[in-house]
Formats: C-alpha cells, sequence, structure tokens
C-alpha cells in the first residue's frame, strides 16, 4: 500500500513509564467515535490479565512466529518483553480512521517511514510523579522502577509532527490535555 493513500492520522502516543499513557487513552476511548478512531491493542510477550493497558498476551515463540511472517506494522523490545502493532492498523488508516496506539519512542524514526500522517503524542510527568504512579502500579520491583526511571529518551527526527502532553495533574486534567492534542490535529 502506498504511504499517500492514508487518509487518517496515525497518532504515536510515547513517553516514560509512568506518564499515565494508558489512562489518557482510556479516557479519550471512552469520548471518541469509533467510527472515526481506532485504539491500536498491542501484542505483548507478558503473561495476560496485568494491570495497565488492553493488550493481546502473547508467547514469546508465537510473537517470533509472527513477526516471521510479517504480521506486525512494527516490533520493538523494552524492559525485557517484545511488543507489535499489527498490519492491519495501516488499512484501517487508508480507509480514513485515525490510529491511536501506544508506541515505543525509540521506534519513531522505523514507523514514520512505515505509516503516512505521523503525529506523535508524547506524554510528560516529572520523575517524582512517573517514580509515584509506578510504585502505584505494583507491576515493578524498585530496582525495575529505578532502570525505567533511568531510560534515554531518545530525539525525534526533525520532521515528525510531536505535540507535548502535560500529565502532572489531575486524571481529568491530563485527559483534557490529550483531548486537546488529538483534536488539535482531526
Amino acid at each position: 500500500m502506498n504511504l499517500n493513500d492514508s487518509k487518517g492520522n496515525f497518532f504515536a502516543v510515547v513517553g516514560p513509564s509512568g506518564a499515565g499513557k494508558d489512562s489518557l487513552m482510556d479516557g479519550a476511548r471512552s469520548a471518541l467515535p469509533k467510527t472515526q478512531y481506532l485504539f491500536a491493542k498491542r501484542v505483548v510477550t507478558r503473561p495476560p490479565g496485568q494491570v495497565g493497558e488492553i493488550y493481546d498476551s502473547c508467547p514469546l515463540e508465537t510473537f517470533l512466529k509472527l513477526e516471521r511472517a510479517s504480521e506486525f506494522l512494527i516490533t520493538w523490545k523494552a524492559h525485557g518483553l517484545r511488543y507489535g502493532l499489527r498490519q492491519h492498523l495501516v488499512t484501517e488508516q487508508a480507509a480514513g480512521k485515525h490510529i491511536i496506539a501506544n508506541c515505543s519512542r525509540q521506534s519513531i524514526a522505523e514507523l514514520a517511514m512505515k505509516v503516512n500522517n505521523l503525529i506523535v503524542l508524547s506524554i510528560d510527568a516529572s520523575p517524582s510523579v512517573l517514580a509515584q504512579r509506578l510504585r502505584n502500579r505494583g507491576r515493578e520491583t524498585a530496582q525495575e522502577i529505578e532502570q525505567r526511571l533511568k531510560r534515554e529518551t531518545p530525539v525525534f527526527p526533525t520532521d515528525i509532527k510531536v505535540r507535548h502532553v502535560d500529565n502532572n495533574g489531575t486524571l481529568a486534567q491530563g485527559q483534557k490535555n490529550f483531548m486537546d492534542a488529538l483534536q488539535k490535529f482531526t
């Protein structure tokens, strides 16, 4: 499919662990019309049923088989897990839907080569807010939280639209900021 065939935007939601990406996306999911927006479900090599995002759990062997069969639009590794977004998102975007996907900051340059109308929504929060949210989530050990907070933030290519979304305040404030950022481009 030609990238120029894309009619919708592809919103790559990125930010450090604990920034609140899933909470902001959950608020938008309930507020936006499903006829215009598609929230991508990531495939993750994480056991099913863990707190946080809505995802498809996938054993590593199956994930690698899907990857070899070109079932994914993009894949990446982070925190000892494999993540992938399925190919069908490009078809949905070409049909006019705006795609909203939780992505890796380090995958943005590669994603920009695979989709058109890419807009990065970078969710920002202070280190102290991130640490508290990660502790509250209860999914990582203190050492894992420290490692997540030390992770380097890549610089995005200069030709990609990036909108920073502040999520240091209340959930309602963060969701409003997120919706404002989405609606600026739709």
